[in-house]
């Protein structure tokens, strides 16, 4: 059956106003609803090599180091977008989780750690070449990957009212076990999820039908359903809606991303912008759209946000942009917090 006999189907950078259109008056937005993001903390280095990586040589690279993992790029992009937001995450019984942990909360988040005795603290090492494309990259992520579905118990029975009633994240990163051990301590029509990447997207499939909102890509969401090659990504939605999913934002490189929510399918194109590093792009953008969220705007008009956040990102080396603020997301829009 054609897609459009299913879901109805429209286009933001066509039938539908862009948020400054919709927005153009000055919209005083309710505050934000507190954050909670759980998943990896790495301690990411990165490398901006000054020409093209060949193999079986060494490569002359400026290299950066900085707090890394799906859950805290997007708790720091959210914390600099004016989000109340606490990171929940594991780390090692070393000084690289101690210099991590010191470093989240000096910026302003409420960082709540399970530290591993015998584990290393997450670390990622990426490397770029001058045209800010990915060459390589490699995790040790077993502090968390190999962690028990109970090892989060007690810091969620502690949490502060706030955040308990608040809206919480949750990225693939946590193993199958524990992240259904957290899925079933979520407040209602409150949790969202990335799908990580291709190998990690499977394990949200137990729990696609207690999630608000899915954030993924193409490939993760061809992991996730099994479906061929060259299905289409409108398809993709519908076969992720009949496993469970109820808001979905699927994103395909520099292709418009799609937006699925009440029955309907929105396309909303990408921002042409110079890319220094691809690194965080994805994450930006479901921050920004998780801070829209939390402000009560619709997920139709919450992805340019996470859109304009991803362009910003994508101009800066690293995964977070850090002068992004939810003023720079909100110039063109007449949105005030």
């Amino acid at each position: 059956m054609p897609v459009g006999n299913l879901l109805a189907r429209q286009s933001s950078s066509s039938t539908e106003p862009s948020p400054a259109t919709r927005f153009n008056v000055s919209v005083i937005l309710p505050s934000p609803r507190p954050v909670l993001c759980i998943g990896a903390i790495h301690s990411d280095t990165l490398a901006h090599a000054a020409e093209n990586y060949r193999p079986e040589t060494s490569t002359p690279a400026r290299l950066t180091h900085k707090p890394g993992g799906v859950a805290t790029n997007i708790a720091r992009s959210l914390n600099r977008l004016a989000t109340p937001t606490a990171l929940l995450g594991a780390i090692g019984r070393d000084d690289a989780g101690d210099a991590l942990t010191k470093r989240l909360a000096q910026e302003g988040l409420q960082v709540l750690t399970c530290k591993r005795p015998g584990f290393v603290t997450g670390q990622y090492i990426a490397f770029h070449n001058p045209d800010g494309s990915l060459a390589a990259a490699s995790v040790d992520d077993t502090v968390l990957s190999t962690a028990p579905a109970d090892l989060f118990d007690t810091l969620l029975e502690t949490l502060d009212p706030a955040l308990i009633n608040g809206l919480w994240f949750v990225d693939a990163n946590l193993p199958a076990g524990l992240l259904e051990a957290v899925v079933s301590r979520a407040p209602k029509d409150s949790l969202m999820a990335n799908a990580v990447s291709n190998a990690k997207a499977s394990r949200l499939k137990p729990v696609l039908s207690k999630l608000s909102c899915l954030m993924l890509n193409r490939g993760e969401a061809l992991a996730l359903t099994g479906a061929a090659p060259d299905t289409s990504n409108e398809d993709l939605i519908i076969q992720l809606q009949k496993l469970g999913a109820q808001r979905i934002v699927l994103t395909n490189g520099k292709a418009d991303v799609l937006a699925f929510e009440g029955g309907r399918i929105t396309s909303h194109p990408t921002l042409a912008t110079k890319i220094v590093d691809v690194t965080g792009a994805g994450d930006a953008l479901t921050a920004g759209i998780i801070a829209s969220l939390s402000r009560g705007i619709a997920l139709v008009d919450a992805v340019p946000f996470g859109l304009k956040a991803a362009a910003l990102t994508l101009q800066s080396p690293g995964a977070l942009f850090e002068n992004i603020s939810w003023t720079a997301l909100t110039q063109s829009s007449g949105a005030e917090a």
